[in-house]
């Protein structure tokens, strides 16, 4: 295991912060003028510990920022009609600005039906096809981009990562992240390559990389010999696994091997404390924007 530190470690925390600062002065502003209060709905189907845990966090954040929270918990076997009458709705509720239907939805329910009947003026968390289709194509702008690529992105921006001609790998394809943060990357000028379970030599192409955002979902797999030295590693991953030695019996571990990536990466952000934060920054940030418009 390498030992020596040379990363400098991007706090996602720090930045996401001032983000949110900046959020709740804006909403105050708002309600200044008479202006509405943005408001953020979320919609729960399940029980999925993760989704409640994320979903706590995220009305957490909009109470601090001065965002009204609205919480819909459903059962796992709700059917698929119930599920989109609730999200027609919410689409003709004014007091909702932005609509949150947290994924993965339990089996049995057809989760792109469900992300289609969302409103394309409340698709705060920028998956409505629409969105991701104008997000393809040069010279077209997405009302709203999704929250953990624009985080991402936002996070480079802030630490004055240079995207422009840089080799940019990203390891993971999903329609969450891996697929939306390689357009952006590609928007941003760099030379992007999208790597997956069939990328032949893996480790050599994530290892060519002078920026790799790891969004797999598979614990501690980019190890230290994947990764060029000095570059900027963007660990996505979220993972527990078991510890023996900690209070809880798990911990939480990205997709890149930590300690290993130190020695080796110019920059790094950790897990937790790195992309995290900034996803809910970012979902704050588009819930004010859906207000804005909603101004006219």
């Amino acid at each position: 295991m390498v030992t020596k530190t040379t990363a400098t470690i991007l706090d996602g925390v720090a930045i996401a912060n001032e983000i949110r600062a900046g959020m709740a002065e804006k909403v105050a502003a708002r309600l200044t003028v008479g202006k509405t209060r943005p408001g953020l709905a979320a919609v729960l189907v399940g029980n999925d510990p993760a989704s409640h845990v994320y979903v706590k966090m995220k009305r957490k954040a909009c109470e601090k920022a001065g965002i009204q929270s609205f919480y819909h918990e459903l059962p796992a076997d709700t059917p698929q009609a119930e599920l989109e009458a609730l999200v027609a709705k919410l689409n003709a509720d004014p007091a909702v600005n932005g609509i949150l239907v947290q994924l993965p939805l339990p089996k049995g329910l057809d989760e792109e039906r469900v992300l289609q009947a969302i409103d394309i003026r409340k698709d705060v968390d920028g998956f409505h096809p629409l969105n991701i289709g104008r997000l393809a194509q040069k010279g077209r702008k997405p009302l709203f981009l999704p929250a953990t690529p624009a985080g991402v992105m936002l996070l480079l921006e802030r630490s004055g990562v240079k995207l422009e001609g840089a080799n940019a790998v990203v390891l993971g394809r999903s329609n969450i992240v891996g697929m939306p943060v390689a357009l952006l990357l590609i928007e941003a000028n760099a030379t992007v390559t999208v790597c997956h379970s069939r990328t032949k030599d893996l480790k050599n192409v994530c290892a060519a990389a002078d920026v790799l955002v790891a969004a797999v979902g598979r614990p501690e797999m980019v190890r230290n010999d994947w990764i060029k030295p000095g570059a900027v590693v963007i660990d996505v991953g979220v993972n527990r696994i078991d510890d023996p030695e900690s209070e809880k019996g798990t911990r939480l571990v990205g997709d890149v091997a930590y300690d290993e990536a130190l020695g080796v990466a110019g920059a790094i952000t950790p897990v937790p404390g790195g992309v995290g934060p900034m996803t809910i920054a970012m979902l704050l940030s588009n819930t004010l924007r859906a207000a804005e418009l909603a101004d006219g």
